[in-house]
């Protein structure tokens, strides 16, 4: 199961956070999110990427300017671009477009679906070409994160062959929960505010536990 750890924008912390066995560093790039990731991060990316290698890099957008995903791809060297908003799938389209007949920098598409009761899972059928991977996260009255926890049982609804990471109110102490859910099509799991100091800061010691805890069971799952 891969660990996408996602709202980061402090170097020091990221730098702390490169050395543990996660996969996917996220960072926010709407500037309504307290996680807001601005250009001086992309600065010290620059200068000290090499640090964060064999990590991911993750950029969340919400209803972004096409030109903007295009740029930050580059700026960040992001690997995966993470549509938080309302995006069609003609969106979707016309960004691997553009990366399939242009030189420019490559990224592979995660679309975020908020979820809930009312929730059609039907929807998110014609991003199935689009995307690598899909993100489930609890719906609210905003774009972005909640810290709140949908009922995963509705993920029995989703059918489709696109793999997901799942969102919404994961904390350290939800660890039983997430290694009691199964669902052929589950990636891996997005984590954020529940393990923050403040925003955008995360607490180190919550992470490392969670992610050790998590791994040191699936391996146990699977003797």
């Amino acid at each position: 199961m891969k660990i996408k750890v996602c709202g980061l924008r402090e170097p020091e912390n990221i730098k702390a956070l490169a050395e543990l066995p996660v996969d996917m560093l996220g960072f926010i790039f709407y500037e309504k999110s307290p996680r807001y990731a601005g250009n001086k991060l992309a600065q010290w990316l620059a200068r000290e990427g090499a640090v964060l290698e064999g990590k991911k890099r993750v950029g969340v957008f919400v209803n972004a300017e096409v030109e903007a995903v295009l740029n930050h791809v580059h700026d960040f060297e992001l690997d995966f671009v993470q549509l938080h908003g309302s995006e069609s799938p003609e969106y979707c389209q016309l960004l691997r477009n553009l990366w399939e007949s242009t030189s420019m920098r490559k990224a592979k598409l995660i679309k975020a679906f908020r979820v809930d009761e009312g929730f059609d899972f039907g929807q998110v059928s014609p991003y199935t070409p689009h995307c690598a991977y899909f993100l489930f996260d609890t719906k609210g009255q905003e774009y972005g994160g909640t810290g709140a926890q949908f009922d995963w049982k509705l993920l029995g609804k989703y059918h489709g062959v696109t793999p997901f990471i799942l969102s919404g109110g994961i904390g350290p102490e939800t660890i039983d929960a997430v290694l009691a859910f199964r669902h052929p099509q589950m990636y891996g799991v997005d984590i954020n505010s529940r393990f923050e100091q403040e925003p955008g800061l995360k607490d180190l010691e919550k992470v490392t536990q969670f992610v050790t805890t998590l791994k040191n069971g699936i391996k146990n799952q699977t003797i």
